[in-house]
């Protein structure tokens, strides 16, 4: 048996204001620690290693908010990495995450957003969008349903329907477990919980070259 990645959807499940897990196939978790830094927006960072460390004692080495931490492990045939601080919205610049034949999963959920942000999904394969969407699928955020190559976002979106998805009546945060739980069957996800929760895992801090 296996955590699978539902477990997401709890509160503060792995930060206090939400989550976000790149997952990679084709990437050693140390390439994807090196990817992500090259995506960082603004000037060049690098990846400081600061030993294994909880979430808690991560954040704990941050400066300030604007700060960005990651912890990164393997499950199964993935890679993965965690951010910590202030990421919303600091990854995806290039070169792309998936370039050269690379699977990439990206979950992010910006819990504390005032907005509000709905949990996002995103898988890509060699820098193609296999199907994308947000959790809530409540059409907000400029797409409603999941977008992608149309044979790949036909099956995410048939699994979501078999699941009884949309659901206006239906509280949010079960919306979003639901969704985790059809991609996590679709795309045999899987994260470590209590390695991620409160275990030890290598850590770098992004830095300024």
């Amino acid at each position: 048996m296996t955590d699978g990645i539902t477990w997401l959807a709890a509160p503060r499940s792995i930060a206090f204001g939400g989550y976000s897990v790149v997952m990679a196939h084709g990437l050693t978790p140390e390439e994807l620690v090196g990817r992500l830094t090259e995506t960082l927006h603004g000037p060049a960072h690098t990846a400081v290693p600061v030993g294994d460390l909880t979430g808690a004692e991560l954040l704990a080495l941050l400066v300030d908010y604007e700060d960005i931490g990651l912890r990164y492990g393997r499950s199964g045939a993935w890679s993965y990495a965690v951010a910590y601080g202030g990421w919303m919205g600091e990854f995806g610049g290039l070169p792309p995450l998936s370039r050269g034949g690379v699977d990439i999963c990206h979950l992010e959920f910006e819990e504390e957003n005032g907005k509000p942000v709905p949990p996002q999904f995103a898988y890509v394969r060699d820098e193609v969008v296999l199907s994308a969407f947000n959790l809530h699928l409540d059409g907000s955020w400029g797409y409603d349903g999941v977008v992608g190559e149309p044979g790949a976002a036909a099956r995410v979106q048939a699994g979501l329907t078999a699941a009884g998805l949309p659901d206006e009546a239906a509280d949010r945060r079960d919306v979003h477990r639901t969704a985790l739980g059809v991609v996590e069957r679709h795309f045999g996800l899987s994260l470590p919980r209590d390695e991620i929760v409160t275990g030890t895992l290598p850590a770098v801090l992004l830095e300024p070259a």
